[in-house]
């Protein structure tokens, strides 16, 4: 073998072993096993099936909930006046009426007002988490099989062994060239 391609060998063997460190393959692998790791759960097929259903059987109907409270936190007050009206009591009676016949109505409305910036939060929020339970529901198996891949700790190590293996033969040939007449 020609001495030109034993120091092209060489080459590419130490570049095979310093590359890796260079780009800091080790920390970079160690995240990205972290993150393999911390999704494992979360990715199953299952779980995200039923993340999938609560977003789109629980939170997506829960928008118009969320609209119509808005709207009806304006109208509590001119509600109970209503109310008052037609049953002739003032308002306070009327509080205390619903209050003790029906207590979840009566907590209910009474929180209306202080919920309206949730409410307005919702519509917005499931626009936002959207893109989110698509993405993981589209790609649970491209999951599975990135997280069927070794440990990603042992990728540094695919390059570093073959580099110094080509490092070790190439300069073995080298110094066994020199020696030969």
């Amino acid at each position: 073998m020609s001495r030109k391609v034993l120091w092209a060998v060489m080459v590419i063997g130490i570049l095979l072993v310093v590359a890796p460190f260079a780009i800091n393959l080790p920390g970079k692998a160690s995240a990205g096993q972290k993150m393999i790791d911390n999704f494992h759960g979360i990715m199953q097929p299952g779980a995200v099936k039923q993340t999938v259903d609560y977003y789109n059987n629980t939170f997506v109907p829960l928008g118009s909930v969320a609209q119509g409270g808005v709207q009806a936190a304006a109208e509590v007050q001119q509600m109970t006046t209503g109310l008052a009206s037609a049953l002739h009591m003032t308002p306070a009676q009327v509080q205390q009426f619903l209050g003790s016949n029906y207590p979840a109505m009566a907590k209910l409305l009474g929180s209306f007002p202080q919920l309206v910036p949730i409410f307005k939060n919702v519509p917005p929020g499931l626009d936002f988490y959207k893109p989110l339970v698509t993405t993981m529901n589209n790609n649970v198996h491209n999951y599975k099989e990135i997280s069927s891949l070794p440990n990603f700790n042992l990728f540094t190590w695919f390059f570093v062994v073959p580099g110094a293996l080509l490092v070790i033969l190439s300069g073995l040939g080298l110094a066994l060239g020199r020696r030969q007449p």
